[in-house]
């Protein structure tokens, strides 16, 4: 890849890097953070990525709950990432999801995300599922009146499609939209060539597919990636690993041939 394949640009002039990391997977609920039973060793993981390039860390309020976007906060504040995050969608507790695209719950998120954050501004706050009981419109209103105020500076969507999409654009710019997606599951394919061709990011969630490492796997994780960020030049990839070594390795599919 050249350099310039393997970044983007937001409709806002904010350049990133193609290659981000997802922290979903450094999550769990409370005294549990996945393979990471300790909080120091996902800073650590956090803060090496971002020693290594990564611009964009995905989060989300769901994730844990609450606690990815505490960790990420953490480990990289003062640090000039880019940082998205997710609401509308909350865990409470174990095995039970609840669905709010409200415009008071929206905004009380956003406010506990600046702060789980530790920031001023978040660069992406995207929708993560469109609530059936609220209006997508109503839901993209309240985004931007955050951006409006400074809170947020891009809005984003999440779990929505194409019809959702469009409604959502006659309310207010969309930077992007977050829909699982990779080389075995192409549902999506005319998403992104729609996203591509209006300058928006398709940051494709679960991009490894569901068992990446298996005997079989239709493409390894590199080639996975290399496929994801070859199939449109408005793919940002995120994948989430516990990995140092792994890590290192995602990191590497950027690398100029």
């Amino acid at each position: 890849m050249t350099h310039a394949q393997t970044e983007f640009t937001f409709a806002d002039g904010r350049r990133v890097n193609r290659l981000g990391y997802g922290a979903m997977r450094l999550t769990g609920q409370p005294g549990n953070f996945g393979p990471y039973e300790d909080w120091d060793a996902g800073l650590a993981l956090l803060r090496q990525a971002a020693d290594l390039g990564v611009e964009v860390f995905d989060s989300a309020r769901a994730y844990g709950p609450l606690h990815a976007d505490r960790l990420v906060g953490e480990a990289l504040e003062g640090r000039d990432v880019f940082i998205a995050t997710k609401g509308g969608v909350d865990k409470p507790e174990a095995g039970r999801i609840t669905i709010d695209g409200s415009r008071d719950t929206l905004l009380r998120e956003i406010d506990d995300a600046l702060v789980n954050l530790r920031r001023d501004q978040i660069d992406l706050f995207q929708l993560h599922r469109v609530d059936p009981r609220t209006p997508i419109e109503v839901s993209v209103a309240a985004l931007a009146e955050a951006q409006a105020d400074g809170r947020i500076a891009q809005i984003g969507l999440s779990n929505v499609r194409r019809e959702e999409l469009e409604r959502a654009l006659s309310v207010a710019p969309i930077a992007s939209v977050q829909n699982r997606f990779n080389s075995a599951e192409t549902g999506d394919d005319d998403l992104v060539d729609f996203t591509a061709q209006r300058g928006i990011a398709f940051i494709p969630y679960g991009p490894l597919g569901a068992s990446p490492m298996a005997r079989g796997a239709r493409l390894d994780p590199r080639q996975a990636l290399s496929w994801l960020l070859k199939r449109s030049p408005n793919i940002v990839v995120i994948p989430g690993t516990t990995s140092p070594h792994h890590l290192a390795d995602n990191v590497s599919v950027l690398e100029p041939a």
